[in-house]
């Protein structure tokens, strides 16, 4: 898709190692697991705990000039679903493009329906416009 994955834990990479070798849900992880022990990368991206020496689970998509597209940080124990993840993913680069369109949250994939010039007019308006769009589909 165009993007690289990698994902940061505050575990060493030995840990890294044993969790690829032995959780059957990461056998077939093809991208890197950096290893930030010391938090230094946890505390530049704001997700660092310094009680417990541990950083949240954030989801970071930067794009290649640097820009911030997206950040969602959640508690510890919360998964994150890989769908979503694609969808958002592709949604920033589909908006970036699009710059006066905006992406609903059911938006899937190129060619499903945006709201086209948003603005004052459409407050509080957003489901009608969204169904005017729909419908002229």
């Amino acid at each position: 898709m165009g993007c690289d994955v990698v994902t940061v834990s505050t575990d060493t990479e030995f840990v890294h190692l044993a969790w690829k070798r032995c959780e059957k849900e990461l056998e077939r992880v093809n991208y890197p697991m950096a290893a930030d022990p010391t938090g230094n990368v946890s505390r530049m991206f704001g997700v660092y705990d310094e009680k417990t020496g541990l950083a949240l689970r954030g989801t970071f998509m930067i794009d290649p000039e640097g820009t911030l597209l997206c950040t969602e940080v959640n508690f510890y124990n919360l998964g994150r679903n890989i769908d979503e993840l694609l969808r958002k993913f592709k949604a920033n680069l589909y908006m970036k493009r699009k710059t006066n369109e905006v992406c609903p949250s059911k938006w899937k994939d190129e060619g499903d329906k945006t709201l086209v010039n948003p603005g004052a007019k459409m407050v509080g308006k957003v489901h009608e416009a969204l169904e005017e769009a729909l419908q002229g589909a």
